[in-house]
């Protein structure tokens, strides 16, 4: 997707794309101001965190204890959204007053507002999936059960293929700090399951199997958000402790790998040796030999071989 400045979707949605709820979901939920991933190493990274997340935010423990259930599956989804709410602009306001150091908050306006916008957005797309749901559930109407219905199934695949983008950047908090949406995935992981293991509620699963399907999530979720930072402080000097502002200049995303997954190879032998090695088993290392040059008015010997490009012709 082009990423154009000024603009939310950058353009990609048509009136053909209202029937494709996936594609629309691309557009409005991973908008065209979040820069892209400096490294497909670290965007690899991402997508296993999302992974990890998935399983943090729906709960595995729920497929297992009572079956797949969509209306708990929205609930679920609604509290996560009303703890993204509270934890996620306390997280950032946390990380403000550590970058007040060297750096303003007023650099980072336009991109916390922008993230701000986004973080609403999907959180008020959850509330209004919920509504329709009740809503259906509730009527008697034919007409309003096949109308609602259809527009329901539609924000169904809206909504999810959304979380799965939001997962992904976090609200676009990458455009305020490349490290944040890592944080904010480990923080959201662990505060989801710490309150189920400090009141014991295991959701009617054993011990064990509790405590491995409760922690497994937040426990993987952070060690590949430690591996991501981690990357990008080793290879591109991006600290999560220092401003946006101070950092150094990042380079553009890195081109994929040719067709062939091979790179570039530069050409084998000595690069200085005599690119054509002189006949008759001759010192290829020794130094060049500066040309004979015949007396005035000598003229070839009238046996020796013709050269096409000696100055008497021939």
């Amino acid at each position: 997707m082009a990423r154009t400045h000024g603009s939310w979707t950058g353009g990609t949605l048509t009136i053909r794309s209202l029937l494709k709820p996936h594609r629309v979901a691309r557009a409005v939920f991973h908008p065209a101001w979040i820069p892209e991933s400096l490294d497909p190493s670290i965007e690899r990274l991402k997508r296993f965190r999302v992974i990890a997340g998935a399983v943090a935010s729906l709960g595995v423990y729920t497929f297992i204890e009572g079956g797949f259930d969509v209306t708990e599956l929205l609930e679920n989804a609604l509290t996560a959204s009303a703890v993204l709410l509270f934890l996620t602009p306390l997280t950032v306001g946390v990380m403000l007053l550590v970058w007040r150091r060297t750096g303003t908050v007023r650099q980072l306006r336009v991109p916390l507002l922008n993230s701000l916008k986004l973080l609403l957005l999907f959180i008020g797309c959850v509330v209004a999936l919920v509504l329709m749901v009740q809503t259906t559930n509730a009527s008697g109407n034919p007409l309003v059960v096949i109308g609602v219905g259809l527009t329901m199934m539609w924000g169904l695949v809206f909504v999810v293929h959304g979380a799965v983008r939001v997962s992904g950047n976090f609200f676009g908090t990458a455009a305020v700090h490349r490290c944040l949406p890592a944080l904010l995935a480990t923080v959201t992981s662990w505060l989801m399951a710490v309150p189920d293991l400090v009141t014991g509620d295991l959701h009617g699963l054993s011990l064990t199997m509790g405590v491995v399907f409760i922690l497994g999530a937040p426990v993987t979720v952070t060690a590949i958000a430690l591996l991501e930072t981690g990357r990008l402080k080793r290879r591109y000097g991006v600290r999560l402790g220092t401003h946006p502002a101070s950092l150094p200049p990042l380079p553009g995303p890195v081109p994929p790998m040719p067709p062939t997954g091979l790179p570039h190879v530069p050409l084998q032998g000595n690069p200085y040796g005599h690119p054509h090695p002189p006949a008759g088993g001759g010192n290829p290392y020794a130094p060049p030999q500066p040309p004979r040059v015949p007396a005035p008015g000598a003229g070839p010997h009238p046996h020796a071989p013709q050269h096409p490009y000696s100055p008497y012709g021939g």
